[in-house]
């Protein structure tokens, strides 16, 4: 019997059909299916991926399947005002999604924990060696987001933009069973790379783009994919940009993946975190040290 640290053959076989699908262009599919907005279609689809996540509206603004005008309206669902609690004690950095923490601990050097057997190197997951070398050393958070969760991503400090990247690449689920197969899954796929000044020195916040999900925005930029496959590009904001600890910071169509990392010897993970951890926006990731 296969244990979870080593994947038996059909999670080996899921693994190995991804590298043969034309993911980006299945994942473009998807963008404009999941945006029809003939009403027979799109509130058919809502209820059927309902039920099938178990999903409920009780948290949701809008509550009525049919108000939704399609699909991603539905899946990118504004909260209820107070539906999360920010957590407001002192030097405290909260949890930027609702999801499951994949993994967290310390970059070594410049090697960031993926799953059992599998690393990646911070310089590839930004996509420019000298944006990594302020993290190495430091600390990182991987949350993955499923399907029925919340897709809003918020603020997990108090922060001003410094940079942000396009990075492009595949679209690879972001599974368990992926993580522990896919050599550099996060640094392989498309991803949205942002560097930011906050209280507790430099942090960077990556979303990394999956299998069928058609797109990544940011509230700085807008929509930024699709379109896919584009070249690398980098931007630097011409006026300051800031985001209060809370603050809606971006979203994803269909689920993902969020990674924190933050620069040495500034945060202390929460003792109860681990892999497989639930977590909530808002909640309290770490308790950071005021940058000098």
């Amino acid at each position: 019997m296969s244990s979870a640290s080593e994947p038996g053959w059909s999670a080996r076989l899921f693994v190995a059909i991804q590298r043969l699908l034309p993911t980006l262009l299945l994942s473009t599919g998807m963008h404009h299916l999941t945006r029809l907005r003939w009403p027979a279609f799109k509130n058919a689809f809502i209820r059927v991926f309902m039920r099938h996540f178990k999903i409920s509206l009780d948290e949701a603004l809008i509550q009525d399947v049919e108000q939704f005008e399609h699909f991603n309206a539905f899946f990118t669902r504004e909260l209820k005002p107070g539906a999360r609690s920010i957590d407001s004690t002192e030097n405290s950095l909260i949890c930027p999604a609702d999801g499951a923490v994949s993994q967290l601990g310390k970059i070594e050097h410049d090697q960031i924990f993926q799953a059992k057997g599998q690393v990646y190197s911070c310089a590839d997951l930004l996509g420019d060696a000298d944006w990594a070398q302020q993290f190495l050393g430091g600390s990182f958070c991987t949350i993955y987001l499923a399907p029925f969760n919340y897709h809003r991503v918020h603020a997990p400090a108090n922060m001003r933009l410094q940079q942000w990247r396009y990075q492009p690449g595949r679209l690879f689920s972001v599974n368990t069973v992926t993580a522990q197969l896919m050599p550099r899954l996060f640094a392989r796929n498309e991803r949205l790379c942002a560097t930011f000044d906050t209280e507790f020195g430099p942090m960077a916040v990556i979303l990394v783009g999956a299998l069928l999900v058609g797109g990544i925005e940011t509230v700085w930029s807008g929509p930024v994919t699709p379109p896919h496959n584009q070249d690398a590009r980098s931007y630097t904001p011409m006026s300051p940009f800031e985001l209060q600890r809370g603050a809606e910071l971006g979203r994803f169509n269909m689920g993902s993946t969020v990674i924190l990392l933050s620069t040495a010897g500034r945060l202390n993970w929460q003792a109860q975190l681990q892999a497989g951890s639930v977590v909530r926006v808002g909640q309290k990731l770490a308790t950071g040290s005021s940058a000098s």
